[in-house]
């Protein structure tokens, strides 16, 4: 397997989690509650074992009529979604090579 892959981030929700917060600073949980097609405990259960990794960031903060749940990735969360990332791109431009023909035939 390419050194980049990364089995842990390739969990599809965690994939999704990652993707989704990768182009952003804070990203609200209701956000990603609405991207990810999970629960709320699964998504949270995934959050935690993201900021066990040490990926992600949580943050509750006060906020008008109530609390908000803000995550984000850390500098090692978004370095290891781009090492898969770049992993993932190397894999699939293999089927796009030429040699890649001639294992079907």
């Amino acid at each position: 397997m390419d050194d980049g892959f990364n089995e842990f981030l390739h969990v599809p929700a965690r994939l999704t989690i990652v993707a989704l917060l990768a182009p952003s600073s804070w990203t609200e949980f209701g956000f990603l509650r609405d991207a990810v097609p999970t629960s709320d405990s699964a998504l949270s259960k995934h959050l935690s074992s993201l900021v066990a990794k040490g990926y992600v960031e949580v943050r509750k903060v006060k906020h008008t009529g109530g609390r908000r749940t803000l995550i984000r990735l850390t500098p090692e969360g978004r370095q290891e979604f781009r090492r898969h990332a770049a992993a993932l791109e190397r894999i699939v431009a293999t089927a796009h090579s030429p040699h890649a023909d001639e294992l079907d035939g």
